[in-house]
């Protein structure tokens, strides 16, 4: 598969475009929204296109044309103000859905937050950030894409080890960053992940069989 990633340039972006830019079975295309960033890309080797979240439906849509799925991983971070987590993580996750659509790519890949589907478990310091990904998912879910929705736990900067829990309804848990994009990677064609949705944490088992077994 070709696969856009949107949110590139986030931390799980990073890991994300390096894995698939090794793969054997995948391309990759960079979505990020200034020209110090696609240059950074371009520098590695890596196809990258100019879009902003916060553009039209258009200008996604035509970022991602001749991609055969999409990878969002976008957010707008924890230095900025509720009304950024409400234009990116829920209204650009909309609009790159919509996108998606309308550019005839039927793959979809949310990383959306741990327990965002359960409201009674979302953390209160944060209820802005759950809401915009409980919702997000939510338009996910009712469009025409061939989704999965990985749901990660409290995400950590150290290195993965390629072992991990997944299932419809983990509480708590954490993982490394470099796994959530290593499980990206193995959702991408694995049909059991097909339209459905789950918590990610680190665990004990091999990606490939956590994805088989939830």
């Amino acid at each position: 598969m070709k696969v856009l990633v949107v949110g590139s340039n986030g931390q799980i972006g990073q890991h994300l475009i390096q894995l698939l830019k090794a793969s054997n079975d995948h391309t990759v295309r960079a979505m990020v929204r200034n020209k110090e960033q696609a240059d950074a890309f371009v520098q590695q080797g890596v196809e990258t296109v100019l879009a902003d979240l916060e553009g039209t439906v258009d200008s996604i849509a035509t970022a991602a044309k001749g991609c055969d799925a999409i990878v969002f991983t976008a957010g707008s971070g924890g230095k900025t103000g509720d009304d950024k987590t409400l234009l990116i993580d829920l209204d650009g996750a909309g609009k790159t859905i919509e996108a998606a659509e309308k550019a005839g790519i039927d793959r979809f890949i949310m990383v959306s937050a741990i327990q965002a589907n359960n409201r009674d478990n979302w953390h209160h310091n944060i209820l802005p950030y759950y809401a915009a990904k409980h919702y997000a998912d939510k338009v996910l879910e009712s469009s025409s894409l061939t989704y999965t929705i990985i749901r990660p736990g409290i995400l950590l900067n150290e290195p993965g080890t390629g072992k991990v829990s997944a299932a419809e309804n983990i509480t708590v848990g954490s993982i490394p960053r470099e796994d959530v994009a290593r499980t990206i990677v193995a959702a991408l064609e694995e049909k059991h992940t097909y339209k459905r949705a789950f918590d990610l944490i680190a665990g004990y088992d091999p990606i490939p069989d956590a994805l088989q077994k939830f």
